[in-house]
Formats: C-alpha cells, structure tokens, sequence
C-alpha cells in the first residue's frame, strides 16, 4: 500500500489568495500563473533560482496587472501562489503540462518520471483547492443573482527558444462561446488602434491545454476571456499600470455594450 508524503508543510503557503472577495462589480479576475512558489519539500524543483525567474516559472507581470485591474475595477481576484512549474493550475490533471518535465526547452529535474500519486498529491493540495474557492465565489454570486464576467490575466514571452518572433501585444482567447471576448477585442482595438492586438494569439483555449475557461466559463454559461499581454510590456510599474488601464476600460465598454 502506498504511503503519500503531503506535498505541503506547514511553512509553506496556501495555494490562492483571494483579494476583494466581497467586491459586486460584475467582473470576477484570476491569475493562475501569478506566483514562484515551491513547497519546500520540493527543494527548488532541482532548478537554479534564476530558472524561477524566467516565463517558464510563472507568467512575468501578470500578478501585478491582475492585481491593478482588480482595483479600478473593483473586482474580486484570485491568485495562484505556487508556480506553474510545480503544477499548472491552468491545466487539466490529465494535460502532459500539468507538471511539466520540461518547460521551453528546460528540463526540470523533480518532475521526470513521477509516479501517478505524486502527481495526484500536487493536484489535490495545489491546483483542486485554488479552483474550488474561485468555484465558490462564483457560485455564490450566482445565488445572489449577481451578473459576472470571468476574466483570466496571463503573460506571454515574445519568443520562445529557438521560436519565432511573436508580434502581437495583446491575445483575446476564447473557445466555444466567442462573443464577450469579440466584443472586448472590438473595444480594445477602437480605443488602441497601433497597438497590435488579435483574437486567439499566440495560444488558443481548449479543453485538453486549459482549465480556468472550460470549468469556470463555459461550464457555468458565464461571459468570459483570457488575456495574454505579451511580458516585455508589463515587466515593470509603470507598464503594468498602463496596460491594466487600457484593459479596463474596454472590458467596461464590453460589458456595457452587452
């Protein structure tokens, strides 16, 4: 019989932080990739600490827009504290990337050949915790009868290794049900007519590479989004606030015009 070792201590922090929980603006924000943590049981995934501050640990700047949309918008947010390299809270327990062994061309070390309860226990006290409070947020305003947008904040890298270069500024991801992510993009784009900006770039939703939308939007019939802003615009203060500017003000205008 197996004996399962828990993934966290009691120094370690707990996966999600709720920010303005009881806010009613009609806009529900997360941010799976925002933190660097790793349980201290993990020794550092095997990894160098500058290796945690690349993309492949966590989505750069997205944290800090997440948390700047969240207050112009007077929304609720959730943030994910451990790093996507522990486990992907994007991503479905079965996707390859859920705990990946190799992230753009890095391996990581504490990943390779882990048995299925290894990854089980890093799900159960990790990634199904963070989807099971940002769950009951959302039904609860749901009870109450509150309208609700989900909007998820992520980061992307301007080039992968050995990748093309990737010009868009700002992706809208959407899968099924295109309509609030149309509609934002068309706002956007009005309000930011040089800024490069396109529907489903440099990723695509799905339910095999995604989690978040599929369970929480699509599932619950709620108006939704992902936005990928490319990280070398929000690396620092004063791009974070300006692009949680110019975001807030089109999802406004999209929600409005709904």
């Amino acid at each position: 019989m197996e004996t399962l070792t828990n993934v966290l201590s009691p120094s370690d922090p707990v996966p999600v932080e709720a920010v303005n929980v009881g806010a009613r603006s009609g806009f529900v924000l997360v941010c799976e990739h925002a933190g660097i943590a790793i349980p201290q049981r993990l020794a550092g995934l095997g990894l160098p600490a500058a290796g945690m501050q690349r993309h492949i640990a966590y989505d750069i700047g997205a944290e800090a827009v997440a948390r700047e949309l969240a207050r112009l918008l007077d929304a609720p947010l959730f943030l994910q504290r451990y790093s996507r390299l522990v486990i992907d809270c994007n991503r479905p327990f079965d996707a390859p990337d859920c705990i990946p062994e190799v992230s753009d061309q890095t391996v990581v070390p504490a990943n390779l050949g882990l048995a299925d309860h290894e990854r089980r226990q890093r799900y159960s006290e990790i990634h199904q915790p963070f989807h099971r409070e940002l769950g009951h947020c959302l039904d609860g305003r749901a009870a109450a009868g509150w309208p609700t947008t989900l909007v998820a904040v992520h980061s992307f890298t301007p080039r992968l290794t050995n990748g093309p270069e990737r010009p868009w500024k700002l992706g809208v991801l959407s899968n099924r049900d295109r309509s609030f992510a149309e509609r934002f993009l068309r706002s956007f784009q009005a309000r930011n007519p040089t800024i490069n900006s396109a529907h489903n770039q440099p990723y695509a939703v799905d339910d095999k590479s995604d989690y978040t939308i599929p369970v929480h939007g699509e599932a619950r019939a709620l108006p939704h989004l992902l936005l990928e802003i490319r990280n070398d615009l929000i690396g620092e203060a004063d791009g974070q606030r300006n692009w949680a500017g110019l975001i807030a003000g089109a999802l406004v205008a999209a929600n409005i015009s709904a």
